[in-house]
């Protein structure tokens, strides 16, 4: 395959036409943002660390029964995935009170929740991303019933097999964003990324904070959370 132009630059990411009309290539970039952008900086080594990361954890969950965009990785920090449309929602799973929830709700942080929860947002910048429940995913036309169905469930398998998976290399799930995406036939799939960007990861026995939190929240030693995850998840 061919890379050819830019279709698209965003946050973290480049994703780049191929001479597939099915395949896109997705370039990782070391740009952080926080804050709904209003904080942005570099983390070095970030779109390796999130590219390698990612493809693991999306083969993984591959073999365990949950369809993904992922095609193949050809670089550090660039990987072919299947051509998608996003479904403009972003879907969190919380199993432990941290950042807005524990706002929101007034739950301290640190507090395990009685079950797995999850969460939609409407993924739109301008709106900063609010808050919905499905009906007015159903209301505003961005998924129908089925769909919301099938990417529930997708999300909650998800969260029980990366939380299990994880535990092996003494890292808790704190919570997650996933985004997912249709194919050509409509299909929907496990799409973006699955890395410290878009978890909280926490060292199950020290608690420590292993993933963007760091930077969020101007804590420092971000660069060094990120190579650690790499390290115990790739052993590189």
């Amino acid at each position: 395959m061919k890379k050819l132009e830019q279709l698209y630059e965003g946050k973290a990411k480049k994703v780049y036409a191929t001479d597939d009309p099915n395949v896109v290539l997705v370039d990782y970039k070391d740009d952080a943002t926080a804050g709904d952008g209003a904080k942005k900086g570099t983390i070095r080594g970030k779109g390796v660390v999130n590219n390698k990361v990612t493809n693991s954890l999306m083969r993984m969950l591959e073999e365990k029964g949950i369809p993904t965009h992922y095609v193949e990785e050809i670089s550090d920090r660039e990987t072919y995935v299947k051509k998608v449309e996003i479904v403009p929602l972003e879907v969190i799973i919380r199993n432990v009170a941290a950042g807005s929830f524990t706002k929101r709700l007034g739950v301290p942080e640190g507090t395990v929740l009685k079950c797995p929860t999850l969460e939609f947002s409407y993924k739109n910048d301008d709106l900063h991303d609010p808050l919905i429940n499905h009906y007015h995913a159903l209301a505003l036309g961005l998924a129908t019933q089925e769909e919301i169905d099938i990417i529930s469930d997708y999300a909650f398998k998800v969260n029980e097999i990366l939380s299990q998976y994880l535990a092996q290399f003494n890292i808790r799930l704190i919570d997650f964003k996933l985004e997912f995406g249709r194919l050509a036939d409509g299909t929907i799939v496990l799409a973006d990324e699955i890395s410290p960007d878009t978890c909280r990861f926490w060292d199950a026995t020290t608690g420590a904070h292993l993933d963007k939190d760091l930077f969020r929240r101007d804590l420092g030693g971000e660069e060094d959370a990120y190579k650690e995850v790499f390290r115990r998840l790739l052993g590189e």
